[in-house]
């Protein structure tokens, strides 16, 4: 019986936590550059149950002299056992803003083990140290005229250096040259992840690598194709309809897992109360 209280209450934590990850998706689903997590549930090990019997069956297994009869699996749980962030591509929306831009994913290689295709994206300085990653391309010039995020991280250039710029009248290629007066200046930095499911997420839609290392320059990586484009920002690749959808499963599988943890509750009311009572 405390089984499976222990079966049910796992089961309704982890779509609790499953209903707090899409939550956050939804929240997110008008943030640029942002990339929707998604949840993988596992099950806990399986535990085989037996009984004992004085009998002797022929497909019964002895143990320590008895027999024991299989009853059969009784499932123990599931967990939450990680998040992963989906990086297709979302969609482009307009803003006719010079320090918008949008990176555009190309030909990108993927991992000859896993199968997984890589990802680009901007270069920030880390407040801390190293380097920080986004697809957000929603930038602003500060005070003193250096290209920064939302969260006043500066954006690189190539060669890992600052960008500064006298104003917003440039204007950036599709292979991220930014020209002032026709003349280049800098070049937007982009790295590339040949296995981002490795990169660990962070508040702002920002990204960085497990150990703190730099990811290689995306320029530099053989077989990398992809473009920037001025004037645009990439939206959050949040599906809401699915998401929408999604949340009622999660709250519905809560839900049946707090109706049996009430009979289970009733059952041991019994067991109690009116099962071990001596008339």
């Amino acid at each position: 019986m405390f089984r499976g209280f222990h079966t049910v209450a796992s089961g309704m934590i982890a779509q609790q936590r499953r209903t707090e990850l899409l939550t956050n998706n939804m929240a997110n689903a008008n943030t640029p550059g942002y990339k929707a997590d998604q949840s993988v549930i596992r099950s806990f090990p399986e535990m085989f149950l037996s009984k004992l019997g004085p009998s002797n069956i022929p497909t019964e297994t002895p143990i320590k002299g008895k027999y024991a009869t299989g009853v059969g699996a009784l499932g123990t749980g599931v967990y939450m056992q990680e998040t992963i962030a989906l990086l297709e591509q979302g969609q482009l929306q307009e803003t006719e803003l010079n320090t918008d831009i949008a990176l555009i994913d190309g030909e990108l290689p993927k991992d000859a083990q896993t199968g997984q295709t890589g990802a680009v994206f901007y270069r920030l300085q880390h407040p801390v140290e190293g380097e920080a990653y986004t697809r957000n391309g929603s930038f602003t010039l500060d005070p003193g005229g250096f290209l920064t995020n939302a969260q006043g991280l500066f954006v690189l250039d190539a060669n890992g250096q600052r960008i500064q710029l006298q104003n917003d009248d440039f204007r950036v290629a599709s292979d991220g040259q930014i020209y002032v007066n026709d003349q280049a200046v800098a070049q937007i930095g982009v790295s590339f992840a040949a296995k981002p499911e490795a990169l660990m997420k962070q508040d702002n839609g920002l990204f960085r690598t497990a150990d703190g290392a730099n990811l290689p320059s995306a320029y530099n990586s053989a077989n990398v194709r992809f473009s920037m484009q001025q004037g645009f920002i990439e939206r959050s690749n949040v599906d809401s309809a699915r998401t929408m959808t999604d949340l009622l499963t999660a709250y519905r599988a809560f839900e049946a897992n707090q109706k049996i943890l009430q009979a289970y509750d009733q059952s041991m009311q019994k067991a109690v109360n009116e099962v071990g009572r001596v008339n």
